[in-house]
């Protein structure tokens, strides 16, 4: 089984994925470190910033992966903003069905709400060097763009809107 999971930043996608590796011992892929290893070894002039370049640059790496750890019986979770809205169209039903896609998005009410609390666990799971562009401005804006996307594609979107609690079943 392959589990994405994408949403904004700070939607607690990499929380989600060390949460299930805990529960089901399933190996996660954070999309970040592929990301920052193409770019610090000059395998692209890209930057951090370069988000839809980054997500055509690096998705046909990760479908492959994807498509590998399929062919192999391998379950993998693979968490990251790079998954293009559209990915279903990349795979044959056999691979289908053996993805599950999530997409986190916050509502607007829990980010005005729960702001504090959001730059408070920014660094559960990894340290987050540089941190001051997350305003509530942006990050309202991001989750915004992310569930007009969701809706745009059907998306299964998991809406993070009175209290943050996540529990997926993947049995």
């Amino acid at each position: 089984m392959i589990i994405l999971i994408t949403g904004a930043s700070h939607t607690g996608k990499t929380v989600l994925a060390q949460k299930l590796l805990e529960q089901y011992k399933y190996p996660y892929f954070s999309i970040d470190h592929l990301k920052m290893g193409l770019i610090r070894s000059g395998y692209t002039k890209l930057t951090p910033e370069d988000d839809s370049q980054l997500t055509d640059y690096m998705w046909p790496i990760i479908r492959e992966m994807i498509k590998t750890a399929i062919e192999n019986k391998q379950n993998l979770i693979i968490e990251g903003i790079y998954i293009p809205f559209d990915w279903k169209k990349d795979f044959e039903k056999e691979y289908l069905d053996n993805i599950r896609y999530y997409c986190l998005v916050m509502s607007e009410s829990y980010i005005k709400n729960h702001f504090y609390n959001i730059k408070k666990y920014k660094n559960a799971i990894e340290n987050r060097l540089d941190d001051d562009w997350c305003t509530i401005k942006n990050v309202l804006e991001d989750n915004a763009h992310f569930l007009e996307l969701a809706k745009k594609y059907n998306a299964n979107t998991i809406f993070i809107d009175d209290t943050y609690e996540i529990n997926i079943d993947l049995q």
